[in-house]
């Protein structure tokens, strides 16, 4: 139970409701896609099914999160954010060469009401995969379903603005702000501008100025408000974080004055940096997907997923706990991983947080607490 002066935050990685998960949804979209290798998305459903068994679609909007709401209904977070990398449209107009078009039925998206989101970052290298109209698309299904979103807009002024999360009985919010690099495989021709819609988009060559990020962030602060910073950067796999990546997340909370740097798109997760008290997710991996059955990076044990909540005292401002939930994927839904799974996480965890002077321990709720000093 979370106590009037605490703040909880439930965070995620990589939502891609598109492709086979849409598919098995109530309202699938046009199956057709243009991959050098499938031509249907239903193909995907099918792998899925022909490596870990049936799925009885079409199945419910609550099936895909499956024990995930278990523990959101548990614990009860005050703000729900997650990076969501897909298309909401109809739109037949594919962004050409690009290799991988995701996109999920307007139809579908309470699916992602049902799991009561407040806000999705959008500023990562799938949500213009069907041109403009699938962004303009998305942003009317989530704002139609009182879903606030970052990072991608009309315009870059739009795009620029942070979704604004009211704190229940307080007035005081949880302002996220969401932007891409391209080394996250995003096309140098998304980035908003004046006259044009896109996401915001940075440059891994270019040094950003920390009065220019300051002065974003001020321009929609008020006193009493948390940050959240989300940064859609890097490549799919490995666990080894530039010294860039570093310096950036250190920057935004030193010089920014961010609460959290809210990292993804690897597909599993990566270390926790506890900077100045402040948290810094340099991957929380991929959460919902429908990659089941694909083969080729095993070592990494992508089909174990995590769910991060972060409780912070409102009265000293201080993060006082971060819980890390071990769930695993199959058949297109997350269920509570076997304790060996939940044991190779733990280990894997502790591993990579020497690193930043963290240790972690399993805790009474079959999940995983992250220790600092």
């Amino acid at each position: 139970m979370i106590h009037s002066n605490h703040l909880s935050i439930f965070l995620c990685g990589d939502v891609m409701t598109g492709r086979g998960i849409d598919q098995v949804l109530p309202h699938p979209g046009d199956p057709r896609i243009y991959e050098s290798w499938i031509k249907d998305s239903r193909s995907y459903r099918d792998l899925a099914q022909k490596t870990n068994g049936p799925i009885p679609a079409p199945v419910s909007f609550d099936y895909i999160w499956g024990a995930a709401l278990d523990e959101l209904q548990q614990r009860r977070p005050h703000i729900r954010i997650v990076n969501l990398e897909t298309a909401i449209t109809t739109s037949m107009k594919y962004w050409p060469g690009k290799g991988i078009n995701y996109k999920m039925h307007p139809g579908n998206t309470p699916c992602l009401t049902t799991a009561g989101i407040d806000a999705c970052a959008l500023a990562n290298n799938h949500v213009l995969d069907w041109e403009y109209e699938g962004l303009a698309d998305t942003l009317d299904s989530l704002h139609s379903a009182q879903i606030k979103t970052a990072g991608a807009g009309a315009n870059i002024n739009d795009a620029l603005a942070p979704a604004i999360i009211p704190i229940p009985k307080s007035e005081n919010h949880v302002l996220l702000f969401s932007c891409g690099f391209m080394s996250s495989g995003i096309l140098s021709q998304w980035a908003a501008t004046d006259n044009r819609a896109g996401i915001v988009l940075m440059d891994e060559s270019t040094r950003l100025k920390p009065d220019h990020l300051r002065a974003w962030v001020n321009r929609y602060r008020k006193p009493g408000d948390y940050t959240i910073f989300s940064i859609h950067r890097g490549g799919n796999w490995g666990y080894e974080i530039p010294q860039s990546h570093r310096d950036f997340a250190h920057m935004l909370i030193d010089e920014v004055e961010v609460d959290i740097v809210h990292g993804h798109s690897s597909h599993h997760p990566r270390a926790i940096e506890m900077h100045e008290g402040k948290p810094i997710f340099y991957g929380c991996g991929d959460f919902i997907n429908d990659y089941e059955g694909i083969s080729g990076y095993e070592k990494y044990r992508d089909d174990l997923r995590a769910m991060y909540f972060v409780t912070i005292d409102t009265d000293t401002r201080t993060i006082t706990q971060l819980d890390i939930i071990p769930l695993q994927a199959c058949r297109f839904s997350l269920r509570r991983p076997k304790p060996e799974d939940t044991t190779f996480m733990t280990t894997l965890f502790a591993r990579k947080e020497k690193k930043f002077g963290c240790d972690v321990r399993m805790n009474d709720n079959a999940g995983i607490s992250l220790l600092w000093k």
